[in-house]
C-alpha cells in the first residue's frame, strides 16, 4: 500500500457509525483547515459491516447528517479515511499499515465489553472468546480480540522497525487507556511473549480520553433524507446529534494531529470530564432505555419526554451523582440538562435497542462506581438503585421473551442471564454476581436498596 511520504497515519480499528461520526470527523475539520500532515486509514476485526466497508471503498466518501434538538438539518461529506481495508481473515491489511513508520497512532473502538476486565482491571476469563484469542495468538495465529489483533499488528511493527506508537483507546471505558494497557500488558503476558511486553512497555503510550456524540445505528430513512437533501446516493450515509466533544490527554508518543485547533481539547487530565460522562450521560442513557423498553416504547426522546422516566434519571444525577463528584470543575447541573436534552431530540431516533445493550458491562462500568463513592461517604444510594433495578427487570422481561428486539450483551454469558432470573430470589442472585458488583457482591445496603427501588418502578415493570 502506497502512502504519501510527506503524510503520517492514524490506523483506526472499527469503522462502525461513531468512528465515521465522531474521530474522523476532526480529522475532516483539519484537512478542510488545509492541515493535511495525518490521515486516517481503517478497517474491521471482525466480518461484519461488509455491506458498509465496501461502500466507503467504493466511494471514497460518505455523508454525515446531524440534526439539532431544534430539529436543524446539516449535511457535511467526510472523505477523511483514505485508506479503507476490507476485511480477511489474516487482517494483513491492517498489518500492513500498523508496521508501516508512517503510522503513528493506532486507535480504537470495540465498545466497552470488548475488553474483558473486572473491577480490578484484570482480564476475565470466563469468557470464551478471549480465553480461545490467548491460545489462537500463543499459537502464532492471527488474533481476533483487540488485544490479540494488536499483538500481531505490533509484532510485525517490531520486525519492520517502525518504532515507537501511541494506542488511543476511543471507547466509553472509565481510565480507557489505562485500562486497555492494563488490559494488553495482561494478554501478552499470558501468550508467554516477554519480548513483546518490553517493546511494549518502552514504545507506546496509551492516552485517556472522553468521547461524545449520540450516533443511532442508521437507518434507510437517512439515505432517503441524504438523497433528497444533496442529491448523491450514499450507501455509507449515517446520522448524529449535532452536539460532538473529545478531551484527550496529552501523552502521545509518536506525533499527533493538531486537534486542538478544530475544537479537541488536549488536557493533562480527563477524569473529570469522562466521570461526569460516564455516571450522568452513559449511565442516565441506559437508565432510559431499559425504563423506556418496560414501559413499551421504541426510542430514547419517547422515554425522556415521558415525565415518570424523566424524572428517575434527573433524580438519579440530581441526588446521588452531584453530591459524589463534587467538588467538579463542570456545571454538573447544567451538564445533567443539557444531556436530558439532548435526548429528548426526536429526529435522533435513537433506538433502545441500541442503548439497552451489555448491561453486563455498563452496570460495573457506569453505575456501580456512584454505589461505591456514596457508600464510603454516607450518602444516600436510593435513586442510583433505580439503576440496576430497571435493569434487571429488563432482565427479567427478556428472560420470559417479552423484549420486542434481540437484547445483545457481550459481557453477559446468556446462562448466567437466566439463571438469575430463574432464582428463588432474583436480586439476591443479581446482587450476588461478582462480575456485576465486585466487592459489593452480597452488600446488603445494596440488596435493600434494590429491593426498595425495585417497588418504586413497579409502575414500569406491570406495563406492557
Amino acid at each position: 500500500m502506497a502512502f504519501n511520504p510527506n503524510t503520517r497515519i492514524m490506523l483506526h480499528l472499527g469503522l462502525g457509525s461513531f468512528h465515521r461520526a465522531h474521530q474522523a470527523v476532526y480529522m475532516q475539520k483539519l484537512i478542510n483547515s488545509g492541515d493535511t500532515r495525518w490521515a486516517l486509514a481503517g478497517g474491521h476485526l471482525r466480518p461484519d459491516m461488509i455491506e458498509i466497508i465496501d461502500a466507503l471503498q467504493r466511494q471514497g466518501e460518505y455523508t454525515l447528517e446531524t440534526i439539532s434538538p431544534e430539529g436543524k438539518h446539516h449535511y457535511e461529506v467526510i472523505h477523511a479515511i483514505r485508506h479503507v481495508v476490507p476485511y480477511e481473515p489474516t487482517l494483513s491489511g491492517l498489518i500492513e499499515i500498523g508496521a508501516h513508520a508512517a503510522t503513528g497512532i493506532i486507535s480504537f473502538t470495540v465498545t466497552e465489553a470488548g475488553y474483558y476486565l473486572d473491577d480490578k482491571n484484570n482480564l476475565d476469563l470466563n469468557f470464551v472468546d478471549l480465553k480461545a484469542d490467548i491460545e489462537r495468538v500463543r499459537a502464532g495465529q492471527v488474533g481476533q480480540t483487540i488485544y490479540g489483533a494488536l499483538v500481531t499488528i505490533l509484532r510485525a511493527r517490531i520486525a519492520s522497525g517502525a518504532g515507537k506508537v501511541t494506542l488511543l483507546n476511543c471507547d466509553n471505558l472509565r481510565h480507557n487507556g489505562e485500562r486497555f494497557r492494563a488490559g494488553f500488558l495482561q494478554f501478552i503476558d499470558w501468550i508467554g511473549d516477554s519480548a513483546l511486553s518490553a517493546w511494549v512497555q518502552a514504545n507506546t503510550t496509551c492516552p485517556n480520553d472522553m468521547v461524545d456524540r449520540i450516533t443511532p445505528r442508521p437507518t434507510s430513512d437517512v439515505k432517503e433524507r441524504v438523497k433528497a437533501a444533496t442529491g448523491r446516493d450514499d450507501e455509507a450515509a449515517l446520522m448524529g446529534e449535532d452536539f460532538i466533544q473529545w478531551v484527550v490527554e496529552d501523552n502521545f508518543c509518536a506525533g499527533r494531529p493538531a486537534w486542538e485547533q478544530v475544537g479537541v481539547e488536549m488536557v493533562d487530565s480527563v477524569s473529570a470530564h469522562e466521570e461526569a460522562k460516564i455516571r450522568i450521560l452513559n449511565a442516565s442513557h441506559s437508565c432510559i432505555a431499559w425504563a423506556g423498553t418496560l414501559k413499551g416504547y421504541q426510542y430514547i426522546h419517547e422515554g425522556t419526554q415521558d415525565p415518570a422516566i424523566r424524572s428517575l434519571a434527573y433524580n438519579y444525577v440530581t441526588h446521588d451523582v452531584i453530591p459524589c463528584l463534587s467538588p467538579s470543575p463542570i456545571d454538573l447541573a447544567q451538564y445533567r440538562d443539557v444531556v436530558l436534552q439532548r435526548f429528548g431530540n426526536e429526529a435522533i431516533r435513537d433506538t433502545n435497542q441500541r442503548v439497552a445493550m451489555d448491561g453486563f458491562s455498563k452496570i460495573p462500568g457506569y453505575i456501580v462506581p456512584t454505589f461505591r463513592d456514596a457508600l464510603s461517604r454516607g450518602l444516600s444510594i436510593d435513586s442510583v438503585a433505580v439503576l440496576p433495578a430497571l435493569f434487571l427487570a429488563f432482565l427479567q422481561r427478556w428472560h420470559k421473551g417479552q423484549v420486542s428486539f434481540e437484547y445483545q450483551d457481550q459481557a453477559m454469558p446468556v446462562a448466567v442471564g437466566h439463571a438469575i432470573c430463574e432464582a428463588a430470589d432474583p436480586i439476591q442472585a443479581f446482587c450476588a454476581d461478582v462480575s456485576l458488583w465486585g466487592s459489593l457482591a452480597n452488600d446488603e445496603r445494596v440488596v435493600a436498596a434494590i429491593r426498595q427501588a425495585t417497588a418504586q418502578i413497579r409502575f414500569l415493570t406491570h406495563s406492557s
